[in-house]
């Protein structure tokens, strides 16, 4: 199996980690979170700017190896406070509409950065 690194154009660029890991048909996308290409956070306070951003940047990276929504099977969410569900499944709502994938979510004590209110990653299957 060949397994592939791949860096999208159009997502921040992780000094220590692959944002994208294709091996064979399956498809990994690491952790994602409001950062923007250049790293800045976007929508400091806001669970829905920043959930949007983070959904942005998962279609990049799924863009990034020919991949659309479609092809999610799973995501794990992280968010870091219960009163951000709701907006977060909001948001959510909007850029999966069909084909749903399984879905994980838990609420965690914090992410990397104090000003993070949610992380997803996201695991699909390309032809």
């Amino acid at each position: 199996m060949t397994i592939e690194r791949i860096y999208p154009a159009g997502l921040y660029r992780p000094p220590t980690y692959s944002p994208v890991v294709k091996a064979g048909n399956t498809i990994y996308i690491a952790g994602q979170t409001a950062m923007d290409v250049s790293g800045a956070l976007v929508g400091k306070g806001d669970i829905k700017a920043q959930v949007a951003q983070v959904f942005r940047n998962i279609m990049t990276a799924l863009a990034s190896v020919g991949a659309s929504s479609t092809n999610l099977v799973k995501i794990t969410t992280y968010l870091t406070s219960t009163t951000n569900i709701e907006g977060y499944r909001t948001v959510r709502s909007q850029f999966l509409k069909s084909d749903l994938p399984a879905s994980t979510l838990l609420v965690i004590k914090g992410l990397a950065r104090a000003d993070m209110l949610v992380e997803i990653d996201a695991i699909a299957v390309v032809k």
